[in-house]
C-alpha cells in the first residue's frame, strides 16, 4: 500500500503547490483511490509534477460536500472519465456555511452531467472488494469544537447547525480515512468495526478550540484505545493542537503534507 499527497496547506516540496484543501492517492493492491480532490484543480498539477497519472484512478473518494475537499472534482471530470465517485447525497443536494471570521460559502461547485458515474452512499456498506465507507456516522463521543462555525442552509434561506450526515469515512487494508473528521475522530474511529494499523486525515482540531487540557485527555485515549495504530494528520488539524496530541502519542502521532509518499506505513518523504 502507497498513499501519495497531491494537495495540502502545507508542503515538503517548494515545487508543489499548496491550498485549504486536501487529495490523497492511495494505492492498493486492488484499487487506486483519490482521497478527496481539495479545492481547486491544484492536486492535478501537482500530481502531473509528480509524474503520478490520475487517468489510471477507480474510485473518487468525496469525504463531505465541502469545497476544500470536493472542488476539485469538476476539474477531475473534464479530463478524465473512468473513476466512479463515492459521494453521500446530501453531500451534494446541501449549501454549507462558515462563519468563521465572516459569513461565506463553503458549498462545493459539483459537475454537470456524469451521474452515471456516482455511488451514492446512505449507509454503512461495501462498495468493493476490500473497500468500505462508513456513512451517518453515531455521534457518541466529542465533536470538534470548532464545528460551531459551520451551518447548512435551509429551504427557508436560514442557517442552522451541520449535524454532518453528508460526512463518510474510508476503510480499506488496514487504513482509515476521516476527510476533515468534523463528526468527531473517536467517533469515526468506533464506527470503524475493522482492523486499523493507520488512520489518515484531518481532524478538525483548530488551534485555540479544544483545551490543552481536552487536547491532553483525547490523546491519552487514543493511545490506550487503540495503541497499534499510527496517526497521520495535517489540513484542518492546528499546529498548537498538533504539538500537544505530539506530546502524548509521540512516534504514534506524524504530520503530511503535499509531496509526502507513504509506503506500508513508513514515511520516504
Amino acid at each position: 500500500m502507497k498513499w501519495t499527497v497531491l494537495s495540502d496547506n502545507r508542503s515538503c516540496d517548494g515545487s508543489l503547490e499548496t491550498e485549504h484543501g486536501l487529495s490523497i492517492l492511495l494505492e492498493t493492491e486492488k484499487h487506486r483511490i483519490l482521497l478527496d480532490t481539495g479545492a481547486s484543480d491544484v492536486f492535478i498539477r501537482n500530481a502531473e509534477k509528480m509524474g503520478i497519472d490520475l487517468s489510471t484512478v477507480d474510485y473518487v473518494f468525496i469525504s463531505h460536500g465541502h469545497s476544500d475537499h470536493a472542488g476539485g472534482l469538476k476539474h477531475l471530470m473534464k479530463i478524465y472519465d473512468k473513476a466512479q465517485v463515492i459521494v453521500s447525497p446530501d453531500a451534494l443536494s446541501g449549501s454549507f456555511f462558515s462563519k468563521r471570521r465572516y459569513l461565506h460559502s463553503i458549498t462545493t461547485e459539483w459537475p454537470e452531467g456524469g451521474e452515471e458515474r456516482f455511488l451514492y452512499i446512505n449507509q454503512t456498506q461495501q462498495v468493493a472488494i476490500g473497500l468500505y465507507v462508513m456513512a451517518r456516522i453515531p455521534q457518541f463521543h466529542p465533536m470538534p469544537k470548532g464545528n460551531k462555525y459551520l451551518f447548512v442552509q435551509t429551504a427557508e434561506g436560514s442557517h442552522v447547525n451541520d449535524d454532518f450526515r453528508h460526512e463518510l469515512a474510508l476503510y480499506t487494508d488496514g487504513l482509515l480515512f476521516t476527510g476533515c473528521a468534523h463528526s468527531g475522530l473517536e467517533n469515526i474511529l468506533a464506527a470503524c468495526p475493522y482492523p486499523l494499523r493507520v488512520v489518515v486525515g484531518g481532524f478538525h482540531l483548530l488551534d485555540d478550540q479544544e483545551t490543552a487540557e481536552e487536547l491532553i485527555e483525547l490523546a491519552k485515549r487514543l493511545t490506550e484505545a487503540y495503541p497499534d495504530t499510527r496517526f497521520y494528520t495535517s489540513h484542518c488539524t492546528g499546529d498548537k493542537a498538533f504539538a500537544i496530541l505530539k506530546g502524548i502519542m509521540g512516534d504514534q502521532l506524524q504530520t503530511f503534507s503535499c509531496g509526502s509518499v507513504l509506503s506500508s506505513f513508513i514515511a520516504a518523504v
